[in-house]
């Protein structure tokens, strides 16, 4: 049994990899138009986007301590937190050195948090393709042994067959011969087949 080959194309193995960094500078570029657009030394803005950075990472913390705890949660509520926070310091600075800075540290810490994840995944799916092949050739095995069975098989019946048909032949070729006798055969001891008299 073939499985077909699936080739999936570059930027299906690439967007995952440069998805952090589109992210933080989405944040970013967002948060110098907000900039530009009024937000700069308005405390108002900044009390808002540290109020909304603070409950982000309290909702993370609460999906850890919780109890049914969820890492996907807590990873999207630090995540929320650490973007509300690049933004609302990007919107709020004068400069664009500090947003820089924040955006490279951001970036960083996303990429070596995705690395483990990442490498769990990778070794996961590598576990489960191992996992699949030994089943595949483990089918593949059963399958070709009772392929054997099924031909051994058929090859004992077709040589049954073909002896009883020999046998057929013999005994019929035998009794057409002339001086047939079956019960010479039977006083020499040799086997005779048994005889069926029909009743009058």
């Amino acid at each position: 049994m073939h499985e077909p080959i699936v080739a999936h194309h570059w930027l299906t193995h690439a967007a995952p990899k440069a998805a952090p960094a589109l992210a933080t500078s989405t944040v970013l570029a967002l948060a110098r138009i907000w900039n530009a657009n009024g937000a700069e030394h308005s405390v108002g803005n900044a009390v808002l986007m540290g109020a909304l950075a603070l409950g982000a990472a309290a909702a993370g913390a609460s999906a850890i301590n919780g109890r049914h705890g969820s890492p996907e949660l807590a990873a999207t509520g630090f995540g929320a937190s650490a973007a509300l926070a690049l933004a609302g310091v990007a919107g709020y600075a004068d400069g664009l050195a500090l947003p820089l800075l924040l955006w490279a540290i951001a970036t960083i810490l996303a990429y070596i948090l995705l690395a483990r994840l990442w490498r769990t995944d990778r070794r996961e799916r590598v576990a489960f393709e191992r996992h699949m092949g030994e089943r595949h050739a483990e089918h593949a095995h059963v399958e070709r042994v009772e392929a054997l069975r099924a031909d051994a098989q058929t090859e004992v019946a077709r040589s049954g067959a073909a002896y009883a048909e020999q046998l057929a032949a013999a005994l019929i070729t035998r009794a057409t011969l002339p001086g047939y006798d079956p019960k010479a055969l039977h006083t020499a001891g040799l086997p005779q087949l048994p005889t069926r008299e029909k009743e009058i």
